[in-house]
Order: C-alpha cells, then sequence, then structure tokens
C-alpha cells in the first residue's frame, strides 16, 4: 500500500511539473515521439507485410512440393550454370510418380504462357494462360462463381475447353454471360466451361482473377512444353512429413531420368519454407535497420528528458530540502524524480504510437494493403519510452535523493 501511495504521490508530482513547462514538456516530448513512431511505424508496415507474405505462401500449403529445374534461393550467389541446361519437368514423369509413389496424395503438371485472348472484337492483352493436368484444383485449390471444372474424359482426351478469370469474363463478355460461349487463343476457338471466383490480387500480384485455365493435355497440341518453364506440384499423404516425401521423390525422379549414381539431380525439389526462410532473413535486416533509424531519435529524445530532468531538479532544489525536512525519505525522492522522466518519456511514446494509428487506418483506407498496429507493437512502444525515461532520469534523480536537506532549502534558486 506505501508503494501505491508513492506513485500516486509520484504522478501528482510530475503531472504539476509537466503542466507548469508546457513549452519545455513539448520539446522533450518531441524526441521520443519522433524515435517512438520512426521505429513502430517501420515495425508494423513491415509485420502487416510479412504477414501478408507469409499468409500468401503458407496458402500454398506446407506438405506441397514443386518440382522443377530451377530450385529457389533467396540471396546469396546463384549459380545459374549449373542448372540451365536441365530438362524441364514432363507430363509423364508426373504419372510416373503417381504410379511409383508411396507418400504423394495428389500431382498436377502446369505450364503458363502469355497469350492475347479474343472474343469477337474484344480482346485482352498478356494473359496467362495456364496448362494444367487434371487434378490440378485438388493441390492449388480455387472456387467458380459459375460453370464446372474439367472431367477426367476431357483432360485426357485434351478436349479445347478453358476456364477463365472473372477479370476476363468481364473485359471479353461485358456482362454477358461467359459459359456456353467460345473464346479464341493460339488461333483456336475454346468453349468456356467455368469462370472462376473473384479472390483479388495478391502481395506478389498474381491471381487467377485473370487467368485462363486449359487441360495440359490440349496444351500439348498448340504449345511445345520442352521449351515452357513447367512445374509439377504434389502433395503429401496424412502423416506424411515433406522430408520423407523428397527423400521418395528424389529416387524416383532420378530412376525416370536414368541418372548414374555418381550424376547430380538433373531437377529440384522446392517447398514453401525456402520462401519463408529467405523472407524472415529480409525482416531480420529490416527490423535492425528501423532500429537505428530510431534508435538516433531516441537518443536524441533521451538526452532532451534528461537536461530537462537535470533543470527540474536545479528549479526544486529548495522544495527537494524542504519535503526531507518533514522526512521524506531518500527513496521517494528519487521515485518522484524518476516517475516524472518514465512518464514524461511514455506520454511521448504514446502520442508516437497515436500518430503510428492514424497512418496505419488512412493506409488501409486508401490503398488494398491491410495496415494494423499489432498490440505486441504497442507494448513495444511503450516499454522502450519507460526504458529511455528511466535511463534518462535515472542520474539526475539520484542526485536529487543525495542531496543534504539543509543545503538543498538554503538554495536561491
Amino acid at each position: 500500500m506505501k508503494l501505491v501511495k508513492l506513485i500516486i504521490e509520484s504522478l501528482i508530482f510530475a503531472t504539476n511539473a509537466l503542466s507548469v513547462n508546457k513549452v519545455r514538456t513539448f520539446l522533450s516530448l518531441l524526441g521520443i515521439t519522433i524515435g517512438i513512431f520512426s521505429i513502430i511505424s517501420v515495425f508494423t508496415i513491415f509485420d502487416s507485410l510479412e504477414n501478408a507474405i507469409k499468409g500468401e505462401i503458407n496458402s500454398l500449403g506446407s506438405n506441397v512440393i514443386f518440382i522443377q529445374k530451377w530450385p529457389w534461393a533467396m540471396g546469396g550467389d546463384y549459380p545459374w550454370w549449373k542448372y540451365y541446361q536441365r530438362p524441364e519437368p514432363k507430363l509423364k514423369e508426373m504419372d510416373e510418380i503417381m504410379k511409383r509413389s508411396n507418400t504423394v496424395e495428389s500431382s498436377a503438371f502446369m505450364v503458363s504462357v502469355q497469350r492475347t485472348v479474343y472474343r469477337g472484337n474484344n480482346s485482352v492483352e498478356n494473359v496467362p494462360v495456364v496448362a494444367v493436368s487434371q487434378d490440378y484444383n485438388k493441390v492449388m485449390p480455387f472456387d467458380l462463381q459459375e460453370g464446372r471444372y474439367f472431367t477426367a474424359a476431357e483432360s485426357h482426351s485434351g478436349r479445347n475447353i478453358a476456364i477463365i478469370g472473372v477479370d476476363i469474363a468481364d473485359n471479353l463478355f461485358k456482362g454477358e454471360e461467359a459459359v456456353g460461349k467460345k473464346i479464341k487463343v493460339f488461333g483456336r476457338k475454346l468453349d468456356v466451361i467455368g469462370v472462376t471466383k473473384r479472390e483479388g490480387e495478391g502481395v506478389f500480384g498474381d491471381s487467377k482473377d485473370n487467368w485462363v485455365i486449359i487441360p495440359a493435355k490440349y496444351g500439348q497440341k498448340v504449345l511445345d512444353f520442352r521449351r515452357i518453364s513447367s512445374t509439377i506440384i504434389v502433395v503429401a499423404k496424412p502423416n506424411v512429413t515433406n522430408l520423407q516425401m523428397m527423400d521418395e521423390l528424389t529416387g524416383i525422379m532420378r530412376s525416370v531420368r536414368k541418372l548414374s549414381p555418381s550424376a547430380d539431380d538433373s531437377f529440384a525439389l522446392n517447398e514453401t519454407d525456402i520462401i519463408n526462410k529467405g523472407f524472415d532473413q529480409l525482416f531480420a535486416v529490416i527490423a535492425m535497420v528501423g532500429w537505428i533509424i530510431g534508435g538516433f531519435s531516441l537518443l536524441v529524445g533521451g538526452f532532451g528528458i534528461a537536461n530537462i530532468m537535470f533543470v527540474s531538479v536545479k528549479e526544486r532544489t529548495n522544495q527537494i530540502g524542504i519535503q526531507k525536512s518533514l522526512g521524506a525519505k531518500n527513496f521517494f525522492v528519487l521515485i518522484q524524480f524518476l516517475f516524472e522522466a518514465i512518464f514524461l518519456s511514455v506520454i511521448g511514446g504514446i502520442v508516437g504510437l497515436l500518430i503510428v494509428f492514424a497512418l496505419t487506418f488512412i493506409v488501409s483506407s486508401m490503398f488494398n494493403f491491410d495496415l494494423i498496429l499489432t498490440f505486441g507493437n504497442i507494448v513495444l512502444g511503450i516499454l522502450v519510452s519507460a526504458l529511455i525515461g528511466f535511463i534518462s532520469g535515472f542520474i539526475p534523480a539520484w542526485s536529487a535523493s543525495r542531496l543534504n536537506p539543509v543545503d538543498a532549502m538554503r538554495s536561491n534558486f
């Protein structure tokens, strides 16, 4: 109870002292406010960006492996000359994987090219035309707002059919129903059997809203898959780890491609964890930059608070002498001035957090990006502010607590 009473009394003293010197208080707050704003705004922006990126990456699935020509890498030297002569994955290799594998639940083959898509006098340029095998919707699920997905017979026979993105439907059909109509790609007509449900643009700028999806077997008739970057996507069975599946896939792919025991792999097995680790390193560097930028402002703010507290102690030396002569302990005087410094610093930090919150509201309203000031960043901002106040105010508070009451009362400052 004595500690609570001491804190309340210290709060009253601090509030009175700060209200008397408004200009000085404002100037002291400014450095802390700018420092906390700099640090927390950087953390808020990149925490929101990190969550969005990782959310999109994780939406691919943690139990998914991408068999490709090129291995994924984040930063550092990339020995491209070791990989450029590798063959692209083939549709028949996916079939072999499904025949031989005991760990793979589903798989899909995928290639993508950009073409102009026509419907009468209307056209859309640079449209991703994606050729996929039958089970693509199992490994990379998506929703249809109208129509249906390919049947097994249509996929295996290579029918001239297509599922189009909602943006393509809006641009080519201008509000008309697209299902049952025809579009032209590769100089050939395709029957539209479905339209994807709008999902919006992802963090990386990709979206099925502007795709045209065709059966892979039909794609083989109009494209040379050997010259196009292709991917085999595989999903693990329940309770099968990625490591187990990758070990098995390595053996199957080496066997299918008839590689000798001494030969290097001619394929890459990529998983989303590679991207996550790369972004973890990137955001760690960004966080360090944020601390450095905000640290200079906090340093200036800390010196400002220390200077103000020394002046405050000097101005109230006589008052300190009276308090101590009436029985005030050194600890009371120490806490009184230390709490004033912490209180001042925390107020500056709260102002900085309010500015960050206003920034997140404005950005989220103006742009299609959720910028969120997290509870963790709020706590971090307040704790950093309190720590700066404690460090900056300790020496002035200690000097005040050690004053001799007789000498203090004689002060005429």
